[in-house]
């Protein structure tokens, strides 16, 4: 057996000797670069590293700001905001969200409204941090919800301001209405680089003056610097730039007014637009049916939209400014002034109306209303009796572009530059909008009936209401404004919007009077108004209209009780008063409401009682403020 080898003790010492220079070498490498990561650090980029521990220990805490006030010509309120506590949910700090909404459910009130308003914003607002599942949280459900809040992560109360419109559904289309922020609002508020004052906001202006007048609306958002622990809460106030609430509207309209309106209309859908004259103002703006605006001031629920949208009344449509319908007779006043104007008549000028109209050369006969006919007819009483004959020929001798070129000036074909978003232009046909439209030429037979308000063209009643201002004013065109002033929440200065003039037309003197006596005897007996004008303690100036809703056929006759209620024609008035010295021009429109003078006339007289004399309608409730008249 062969003898242990001895190990080499030198060998193996030189051996660990190297290794632990090697690893000495390497500790050492590794401390320079520890020190250089740390000089680096701490010296190159010292004042990078404080300003994100400051960050981390300092949060800026957006306060959003109060919103604007909108209030009427005489001070009431008719958009406001109150204080009230929601529960939110972060939906990215909630493990199981179907059992925190159990959860909730178990110790506070939760609807199925709630929950379904809930899914539409979780569908709808993804990039919001917080969404609201419940509002205006009782004292006792904040107390509940707060001694429960361990249980419930990513679940917190909030207080929040929320808007409210006290005038109801009556003024829904002219308030509008806000609504939680949409990935389109954002990238526009973005684009125009007012994203950064709308941090801490979740609502935005969506329609009417909540949208057009926004940016007064919103104010200013304001920062709570806080400092905070290790763990995110807050430790105490550091510094703070309040908010500035938004700017108040004062309007033009007449809460009392349109509420005399609204009665005045019954179960009757339609529009009214009520103007001064002598400036624009919107006094009282009526679009029947409406809506709750407060439905979405936090999201509406599914099924409440559904029923809006697939009702068959179109609440959601702003009648006075979106609704377009044919004129009917209500055109007849200023085909009249054309006429008196462009020298195609005199108003001494007579026809003979057998009752009908036809072309030279054609068969055809356009059919006056009264069938028996009105005899011989001048101006005045074309006007006053409303006889299509005399339009079918006036129209037929005029043509359709003369006829076109003069109507315009009256604001028919285009839009009136009221203050809202979204409004239709109407249409007011001529040769070349035909052939540009349809690719076909304009026949004579278009352009007769075009005499009495009826064929392509199409107006809107606030289109109305602006052009017979115009006959009420000697010739101004204004743009209808519902705002008149508007003013600083800390100040309490108003600044005044001046009344916008679009145009104006010179017209003869002599013509002007000739159109305003016609239109004041037509609510005089032997007038289409006279049931309206009964009793008046001022004189009115007005003209009623009749506006087919379907084609009929040649020689039949319009029969109401044979047709279905929404296929029976419209019923329009125009009208202003005092006669001599107008304060007041208004435009009426009664969907399938039969003839102007029984239906639309009356109401516009009722209108006109209240804002003059301060008469409130017979049968409806008498409120605070009723008994002023305005001015």
């Amino acid at each position: 057996m062969a003898a242990p080898q001895l190990k080499d003790l030198q060998l193996e010492l030189e051996r660990f000797r190297g290794r632990l220079k090697w690893a000495a070498a390497f500790a050492v490498l590794l401390a320079l670069a520890l020190l250089g990561r740390l000089f680096f650090m701490q010296v190159m980029r010292y004042d990078h590293y404080r300003a994100q521990a400051e960050a981390n220990r300092i949060t800026l805490l957006p306060s959003p700001p109060g919103r604007g006030l909108m209030l009427d010509r005489k001070g009431a309120v008719l958009a406001e905001n109150y204080s009230a506590y929601t529960v939110e949910l972060t939906v990215s700090k909630v493990g199981d969200l179907e059992k925190t909404l159990t959860d909730i459910g178990k110790l506070i009130a939760i609807t199925p409204k709630d929950i379904r308003r809930f899914r539409k914003l979780l569908d709808e607002s993804r990039q919001f941090e917080t969404i609201p599942l419940k509002n205006r949280l009782s004292d006792e459900e904040v107390a509940i919800l707060a001694a429960n809040r361990y249980r419930l992560p990513g679940v917190e109360v909030k207080a929040r301001l929320f808007r409210n419109y006290p005038a109801g559904e009556g003024l829904s289309h002219v308030m509008g209405y806000i609504g939680r922020m949409n990935d389109q609002d954002l990238q526009t508020l973005k684009d125009s680089g007012r994203l950064v004052n709308y941090k801490g906001s979740v609502h935005i202006g969506k329609t009417g003056l909540e949208q057009s007048y926004e940016s007064t609306l919103h104010g200013r958002t304001g920062f709570d610097q806080m400092e905070t622990d290790a763990s995110g809460r807050a430790v105490r106030l550091l510094a703070r730039v309040p908010p500035v609430s938004g700017h108040d509207l004062l309007l033009n309209l007449d809460k009392g007014l349109q509420a005399v309106a609204e009665h005045a209309f019954g179960a009757y859908r339609g529009a009214l637009v009520a103007l001064d004259p002598n400036n624009g103002a919107v006094l009282a703006m009526v679009s029947k049916p409406g809506f709750d605006g407060n439905l979405f001031v936090d999201g509406i629920d599914p099924l409440s939209w559904k029923e809006l949208n697939d009702s068959p009344d179109r609440p959601m449509v702003n009648r006075a400014m979106n609704g377009i319908y044919p004129p009917g007779s209500t055109i007849k006043p200023f085909m009249a002034m054309a006429a008196l104007e462009t020298g195609v008549r005199k108003a001494t000028d007579t026809i003979f109306d057998p009752g009908y109209y036809s072309i030279p050369g054609s068969s055809h006969r356009y059919r006056d209303w009264r069938k028996e006919g009105h005899g011989v007819v001048d101006l005045h009483k074309s006007i006053v009796q409303s006889c299509d004959s005399y339009y079918y020929r006036l129209a037929a001798d005029m043509g359709i572009d003369r006829m076109h070129d003069y109507l315009s000036r009256f604001g028919f074909g285009s839009k009136t530059g009221i203050d809202l978003e979204g409004e239709s232009a109407g249409l007011l046909p001529s040769r070349d909008w035909k052939e540009r439209r349809w690719h076909k030429p304009w026949l004579i037979g278009e352009t007769v009936i075009a005499g009495i308000g009826q064929g392509y063209q199409l107006v809107t009643p606030l289109q109305l209401a602006a052009a017979v201002s115009m006959l009420a004013n000697g010739g101004t065109y204004y743009a209808p404004q519902l705002v008149r002033a508007v003013r600083d929440p800390l100040t309490r200065q108003e600044t005044v919007i001046a009344p916008r003039i679009l145009r104006r037309v010179n017209f003869q003197p002599e013509h002007l009077q000739e159109i305003r006596a016609a239109m004041a005897d037509v609510l005089k007996p032997g007038g289409t108004a006279v049931g309206a004008g009964a009793g008046a303690e001022y004189q009115i100036a007005g003209k009623t209209g009749t506006a087919q809703v379907f084609s009929m056929k040649h020689n039949e006759r319009y029969d109401a009780r044979r047709i279905s209620q929404r296929l029976r024609d419209h019923a329009l008035f125009v009208a202003f008063a005092p006669a001599d010295k107008p304060r007041i021009a208004l435009a009426v429109l009664v969907e399938n409401g039969g003839h102007g003078g029984s239906t639309a006339a009356p109401i516009a007289r009722k209108v006109f009682d209240y804002y003059l004399l301060g008469r409130i309608p017979q049968g409806m409730p008498k409120t605070s403020g009723d008994e002023q008249t305005g001015d």
